[in-house]
């Protein structure tokens, strides 16, 4: 857990990079993410991260409040975003911040195995821990392109891509498809040179190409187009243009050529 964490504190400095110094007008601007604005990303992270500590600490509080919101009509409606469309900039950044802290202290102590539950079926402490970095570093993608950023690629990156790969079964059954029995290999290059892979060596339907590339499909801040994978075979093809590492209904993605290698 305190490998984990001290990468998470990565993710989270390195959005505060991005939006420390915005004026308040840019806190309004649009991002890829259709009708969420740069607060819109911060407010959502922010939402999550204090689920995740009730979570974590109240379990039973957060299964129950949970449940209501599930049988609401109106589901999370616009929830996550509330906070931040109701906040100056200063203010939603000073509670963000304020909700890492206590996120990170209420993962440290945890065994890595340890159940939590979450919207879906609970999750050990190290995947929770995980998927946390993942969705932060995916929606710091958003306000990185939305401010014409580039950031650096880090070897953090391979959570995100172990997420990508473990969740194909998910993509599938987020679209009403039965995954595919056929096995897919994965192989990545990090951002250091190194090889990271999946799945078996024999297998025919395969995935490679750069780390950033695939972890930028599966978090669907890249149309598969426009990155340098290299995908063989129906299964992958098919896997690879429905990816997706985060929970919850499938995404619209973004559309071909909008990000033609850009990152």
């Amino acid at each position: 857990m305190s490998a984990i964490c001290a990468d998470l504190r990565a993710e989270h400095e390195a959005v505060d990079g991005l939006v420390a110094r915005l004026a308040e007008a840019d806190w309004d601007r649009q991002t890829p993410a259709p009708g969420w604005a740069i607060r819109d990303q911060v407010s959502h992270l922010a939402y999550f991260d204090r689920a995740a500590i009730t979570a974590v600490t109240e379990p039973e509080r957060f299964q129950a409040e949970t449940a209501a919101l599930l049988a609401a009509p109106q589901g999370l409606g616009d929830r996550d975003l509330a906070l931040g469309r109701s906040a100056t900039g200063a203010g939603l950044l000073l509670a963000w911040r304020e909700g890492g802290r206590a996120l990170l202290g209420a993962f440290a102590p945890l065994d890595p195995k340890a159940r939590i539950p979450w919207y879906g079926p609970a999750m050990g402490a190290l995947s929770f821990a995980t998927a946390r970095l993942m969705e932060t570093w995916a929606h710091a993608q958003d306000i990185a392109d939305t401010l014409g950023l580039r950031r650096p690629a880090t070897e953090r990156l391979r959570h995100v891509a172990h997420l990508g790969v473990l969740a194909r079964p998910f993509s599938f059954a987020a679209h009403g498809r039965q995954a595919p029995p056929d096995p897919v290999r994965v192989e990545l290059t990090s951002p250091s040179g190194d090889r990271w892979d999946w799945g078996a060596e024999d297998a025919t339907d395969r995935v490679a190409g750069p780390a950033l590339d695939f972890c930028l499909v599966v978090t669907q801040r890249r149309h598969p187009i426009d990155t340098d994978l290299v995908v063989v075979g129906e299964v992958a093809s098919e896997w690879i243009g429905i990816a997706q590492a985060f929970a919850g209904p499938p995404g619209p993605g973004r559309a071909p050529g909008q990000f033609a290698r850009r990152v």
